[in-house]
């Protein structure tokens, strides 16, 4: 939960230092929407195994490859 704070932190100033330094091109809202994609994806991932596992727990990891 706390690295997607520090990414939404991070995407909130990819936008206006984009627009600061280059303001004809969209780097800063491209890389945004790529980190909030990655999010997502690690989101998803994530319920997926505990949809499977019904649990997070690290030392559980090896039962992943069953």
């Amino acid at each position: 939960m706390c690295l997607e704070l520090i990414l939404n932190v991070v995407n909130i100033h990819f936008v206006p230092f984009s627009d600061f330094f280059d303001n004809r091109q969209l780097k800063g809202e491209i890389l945004s929407i790529f980190v909030i994609a990655i999010a997502a994806a690690e989101a998803a991932i994530v319920s997926a195994i505990y949809r499977n596992r019904k649990s997070t727990r690290i030392n559980e990891s090896n039962l992943l490859s069953k």
